[in-house]
C-alpha cells in the first residue's frame, strides 16, 4: 500500500482514464438505446439526437447523478468486509476496466446491453474473490436485482396506459388534431414536472443549492404550469395540412407528437445521465476517497470532487458522438414499429421511471426500462405488434452481461495485482 500511496496521483490518474473508458462505453451503447426511439420514429436525425444527448446527458449527470453514485459506490460492497485498501483500489479499477471492455465489444456487435449489469456484476465478482461471499451486501444487491425486473414492468404499465389514453382521447375522436392540441399541453406539464421536481429535490445539492421537499414541489409545479401554458400557446401557432378530411388528420397529429418527442428526448437524455453516470464514476469515487485518505476507506457517504462527475459526463457524450450510431437503431425499430405518438409514450414512461429511481438512489437498467416501455406500447396494439425474436435476443444479452462482467473483472484484477507486485 505504501507504493500506491507514494504514487497516488498516478493511480488516480489511471483510474480516471479507465473511468473515462467506461463512460465512453456507456455513451456508445446505453445512450444510443435511450435516444433510439427518437431516431427510429424519424423525429430526430442521428446528428440531432447526438447534440441533444450531449447537452442533457451532461446536465443530468452533473445535476442529478450524485444520489446513484453513492448507491453504487457504497451499496454493493460491505463497508465491514476485510478487503485490504490496496486490493480494493485494484478491484474498483478492474471493475471499471472489465465493464468498459465488455461495453466496447457489445457496441462493436451492435448489442444493446445493460451497463448497470456490467459494473455491478464486476463489483460482485471482484468482491467474492477478494474477500469471500461476505464482502457483498446481498440485501442491497438483491434490491437492485429486483429493480431490474420491477422497473421494466412499471415503465411498461405506464407506457401501455399512456398510449391507450392517446388512442382513446385523440386518435379515436372525429377531429383528432383538435383534441391533440387540447391534450398535448398536459403531456408537456407531466414531462416537465417529472424532471424539474427530481432535479430540484435531489440534484441541486451537488452544486450547493438545497431546497426542502415542499419547496421543490412548489417550484416544480410552477415551472411545469408555465411550460404547459407556453406549450398551449406554441401549439396554437403550428400550421398543418388543412386539406385533409377530419378523420384523416392522423399525419398532422403525428407531427404534433414529433414536437412532444423533442421534449421527451431531452427528458430521456437527462434521465439517462442522472442514473448511468454512477456506473462509470462510482468506483472512481471510491479509489479517489481511499488514496486521498491515506489508505483508509471513510465510513458513510463520501463527498467526491466535482471533476469526477464532470469526467463521467464528458466520457458519455464522447462515446455517443463517436460510436453511438451502431446501436441507436436496434431499439428504435427492432422491437415494434414506432410512430412519434408511440415513441412519445415509451420515452415519457422511461424518463419518469428512470429519473424517479435515480432520485431515490436506486440504480436501474435504462435499457431494460426502455425495452419494457416499448413493449408496453406494443402490447397496447396487440402481441402480434412485438417482434418476440428481438426481445428474446435482448433478454439473453442481459443474462450474459452479469456473469461476463464478473468473469472479466476477476481476470483483470489478478493481472493488475501481479503487475503491481512486480513493479513494487
Amino acid at each position: 500500500m505504501e507504493f500506491m500511496l507514494a504514487h497516488s496521483g498516478m493511480f488516480i490518474g489511471f483510474a480516471a482514464v479507465v473511468a473515462f473508458l467506461m463512460a465512453w462505453g456507456i455513451g456508445a451503447n446505453d445512450i444510443s438505446n435511450a435516444m433510439g426511439t427518437s431516431v427510429g420514429t424519424k423525429t430526430l436525425t442521428v446528428r440531432q439526437a447526438i447534440v441533444i444527448a450531449i447537452i442533457f446527458e451532461f446536465l443530468g449527470a452533473y445535476l442529478a447523478g450524485g444520489e446513484v453514485v453513492s448507491t453504487i459506490k457504497d451499496g454493493i460492497l460491505s463497508p465491514e468486509c476485510t478487503i485490504p485498501a490496496q486490493d480494493l483500489v485494484l478491484g474498483m479499477i478492474s471493475a471499471m476496466l472489465s465493464a468498459g471492455l465488455w461495453l466496447i465489444v457489445a457496441t462493436l456487435f451492435s448489442w444493446p446491453v445493460s451497463t448497470t449489469h456490467s459494473i455491478i456484476g464486476a463489483l460482485v465478482g471482484f468482491g467474492v474473490v477478494a474477500s469471500g461471499i461476505k464482502a457483498v451486501q446481498w440485501d442491497a444487491f438483491g434490491g437492485i436485482v429486483g429493480s431490474w425486473v420491477i422497473t421494466p414492468v412499471i415503465a411498461g404499465v405506464f407506457s401501455f396506459f399512456l398510449f391507450v389514453h392517446i388512442q382513446r382521447f385523440i386518435f379515436c375522436k372525429f377531429h383528432p388534431l383538435k383534441h391533440a392540441k387540447r391534450i398535448a399541453p398536459y403531456y408537456v406539464f407531466l414531462t416537465v414536472l417529472i424532471i424539474s421536481v427530481v432535479t430540484l429535490d435531489k440534484g441541486l445539492k451537488h452544486v450547493n443549492i438545497e431546497l426542502t421537499a415542499s419547496e421543490s414541489w412548489l417550484l416544480g409545479l410552477g415551472i411545469s404550469i408555465c411550460a404547459g401554458i407556453v406549450a398551449k400557446i406554441l401549439f396554437s401557432f403550428l400550421h398543418f395540412d388543412q386539406t385533409l378530411e377530419a378523420k384523416k388528420h392522423y399525419a398532422n397529429v403525428e407531427k404534433l407528437f414529433s414536437v412532444l418527442m423533442l421534449m421527451t428526448a431531452c427528458a430521456m437524455a437527462f434521465a439517462h445521465g442522472s442514473n448511468d453516470v454512477a456506473n462509470a464514476i462510482g468506483p472512481l469515487a471510491s479509489v479517489a476517497a481511499i488514496l486521498s485518505s491515506n489508505g483508509e476507506m471513510p465510513s458513510g457517504a463520501v463527498s467526491f470532487p466535482s471533476w469526477v462527475l464532470l469526467l463521467g459526463a464528458l466520457g458519455m457524450v464522447v462515446g455517443l458522438a463517436t460510436f453511438g450510431y451502431k446501436v441507436m437503431n436496434t431499439v428504435g425499430s427492432g422491437i415494434t414499429a414506432l410512430t412519434p405518438s408511440r415513441g412519445f409514450a415509451a420515452q415519457l414512461a422511461t424518463a419518469g421511471t428512470v429519473v424517479l429511481a435515480s432520485g431515490t438512489g436506486l440504480p436501474i437498467s435504462t435499457t431494460q426500462t426502455l425495452v419494457g416501455a416499448i413493449m408496453g406500447v406494443g402490447l397496447a396494439r396487440g402481441i402480434a405488434a412485438i417482434n418476440l425474436n428481438i426481445v428474446r435476443n435482448i433478454v439473453v444479452s442481459w443474462v450474459v452481461t452479469v456473469p461476463a462482467g464478473a468473469f472479466f473483472a476477476i481476470i483483470v484484477y489478478f493481472i493488475m495485482k501481479t503487475v503491481l507486485l512486480a513493479i513494487s
